[in-house]
């Protein structure tokens, strides 16, 4: 059933065209995923979508009954209240089995805010941004319209999250940067690109094989329409004369190819690798330590960074992840310990927050207050040329710092942090507000840096496109992890399973589970998954009855799963044209990963159990 619908919308900011005559769906079930680079209009999108912003052209369409909960991408708190009364404003009366106080209070919790009755003048600009999301989640609603949802959430409330939409039984539209985020949650992907708007049936993987198809097409037509054109000019030039049908015909197809709608390939952002010389010495942590009002963040901690060294520092919100980047840059002192840094050391920090940017300035001259030249690989380079591979293009650079999106600002600020050539990268949640393109840019870019990058990201793809070594908050210390976050994940993973393993009789609970065994996102013990319960209680000594049958057959059964996700892999290959065949077919992959993942994990543990009762029977 359709939910909302907008037809032939235009929209236009001051003098840039955001959307001309675009059109889109909404039907039950949909889970959609917007993209675009910044500045295209997604916000105003879902502002319209949402009904708080008015079209210049077309028609929104949705029923009187059609509830909608709209998350903005800055909300706004009333400070003279509670958070708690902040979240539960406004919420329509629930059913008497529904507590939604009690509901709030839980949920935010499980979003790091650990005093629900404070007032909401204390709250910094993430926290508001996880408050809103709680509120958007409880209000009851037919349709969910999410602005950047995982801005400033934590690898684990971004999981509990996807769980939670992959449940949502209602539709969704959303703006993401989180690629995989959007990979796991999303079955329909719409694109803005120049004004139009094009809609994929896929998720994010599925978007760029699609999309690479589409660019591909549209080019190739156009490369025809421009040899036919000059082939119509040249005959044009020989004095063609419409005194016949024939020949006007001709002048009208020559004209029509001479005003049609030319295709202008993506710009990119393009990043030279800049960067001052760097000495032997860098920069070495010695037993550096931080506590605030009697809670330790961690304890003291040791470290020399390496010229090469990528470094993803991962912890829930909260932890001392930001800190610890300013005890480096030396803008907060330790506690104990000190840091000592070489005389060639330069840093460029790119702050979670934007720096206080001169909303009266233009693009140009906030550049020029950084160099009016600099120096890369290819020669000198003026500010103007800089903006132009950041897309600040000619009329953009004398537009005025107000005028730009979150996202413009946001690439803006990163373009000034690199023009500084430092040698080392402090970079703090550089993933918020930036699009995908200008994201993979920065990632290609950081490849070739040939200098020290230090980054705290809650993006799970981005860490593992640069980590080389994992820094993780835990419990008040600093673990260290060799490779990029999913080889940090595994490496927990294995030790929860030998933790597991190792652990005393006695600290197992009635039915297998052991007693710390809790839930990771909420931190209650959680009965009811059994997933969690197998994986992370002690190894029995003897099979049940249904654990040997399923011992017997799980390697056959992982075999079948991969035989089938190959099968499945060749019919993709071969329906790339095919839309909804194409979608059917990476759904049914998905699936058949998910399960395969499950029965892997599944026999860790099953063949650990078998060789402990093999090593207790001698």
């Amino acid at each position: 059933m359709n939910l909302l619908t907008l037809e032939n919308v235009s929209k236009s900011f001051t003098e840039r065209m955001l959307f001309d005559h675009i059109s889109l769906g909404i039907n039950e079930g949909d889970k959609i995923g917007v993209i675009g680079i910044n500045g295209t209009g997604k916000s105003t999108l879902l502002k319209i979508i949402a009904g708080l912003e008015d079209t210049d052209e077309g028609k929104r369409t949705c029923g009187n009954k059609m509830r909608i909960a709209y998350l903005p991408q800055t909300p706004v708190f009333d400070d003279t209240k509670s958070i708690l009364a902040n979240v539960c404003e406004g919420q329509s009366a629930k059913e008497s089995y529904r507590n939604i106080t009690g509901e709030a209070r839980s949920m935010l919790l499980k979003f790091g805010i650990n005093d629900p009755e404070g007032s909401a003048s204390t709250l910094s600009g993430g926290q508001k941004k996880r408050a809103a999301l709680v509120r958007t989640l409880l209000t009851e609603s037919d349709l969910l319209v999410l602005d950047e949802p995982t801005n400033h959430l934590d690898s684990d409330m971004t999981e509990w999250l996807e769980d939670y939409l992959n449940k949502w039984k209602g539709a969704f539209i959303m703006i993401t940067h989180d690629r995989y985020f959007l990979d796991r949650v999303t079955n329909k992907i719409v694109e803005l690109d120049k004004g139009k708007l094009y809609s994929y049936q896929t998720n994010y993987s599925g978007f760029i094989a699609l999309k690479a198809e589409r660019e591909e097409m549209a080019l190739a037509t156009e490369r025809k329409a421009r040899t036919l054109f000059k082939t119509e000019l040249a005959w044009m030039q020989r004095g063609a004369r419409a005194r016949s049908t024939k020949q006007k015909a001709h002048i009208q197809r020559f004209e029509a190819l001479r005003d049609r709608e030319k295709i202008v390939e993506d710009g990119s952002v393009e990043i030279n690798a800049l960067s001052s010389r760097m000495g032997k010495k860098t920069i070495e942590l010695y037993d550096i330590s931080k506590s605030y009002n009697g809670v330790t963040l961690f304890e003291p901690f040791s470290y020399i960074l390496l010229s090469t060294d990528r470094i993803g520092i991962v912890g829930h919100n909260g932890c001392g992840k930001s800190t610890l980047l300013n005890i480096i840059t030396g803008k907060i002192q330790p506690d104990t310990g000190y840091v000592d840094m070489g005389t060639t050391m330069k840093i460029g920090y790119f702050s979670q927050e934007n720096e206080a940017l001169d909303p009266n300035l233009t693009v140009l001259q906030y550049v020029r207050d950084t160099a009016e030249y600099i120096e890369t690989k290819e020669g000198t380079m003026s500010a103007s040329a800089m903006c132009e591979q950041f897309l600040f293009d000619g009329s953009m650079q004398y537009t005025r710092i107000e005028k730009l999106s979150g996202g413009e600002k946001r690439r803006l600020y990163l373009l000034k942090v690199l023009m500084e050539a430092p040698n080392v990268l402090i970079l703090d949640e550089p993933t918020n507000d930036l699009d995908i393109q200008t994201l993979t840019i920065l990632e290609n870019y950081l490849e070739d840096y040939p200098g020290i990058v230090v980054t705290v990201s809650h993006d799970r793809y981005f860490l593992d496109k640069i980590a080389t070594r994992i820094f993780s908050f835990e419990d008040g210390k600093i673990a260290r992890y060799e490779g990029n976050y999913s080889d940090f994940k595994a490496a927990q993973k294995e030790r929860c399973i030998v933790a597991a393993s190792s652990a005393p009789k006695n600290s197992i609970a009635k039915g297998g589970n052991t007693s710390n065994a809790t839930d990771s996102t909420t931190g209650n013990a959680d009965s009811t998954d059994s997933k969690a319960t197998w994986k992370q209680r002690e190894s029995k000594l003897k099979f049940s009855y249904k654990e040997q049958k399923e011992y017997e057959t799980i390697d056959a059964d992982i075999a079948a799963l991969e035989e089938k996700i190959a099968n499945l892999e060749m019919e993709i290959a071969g329906a790339a044209t095919q839309y909804s065949r194409l979608t059917e077919l990476m759904a049914e992959k998905e699936q058949a990963e998910a399960a395969l993942e499950e029965k892997m994990d599944r026999w860790v543990y099953l063949n650990d159990l078998a060789e402990q009762i093999e090593a207790a029977k001698k």
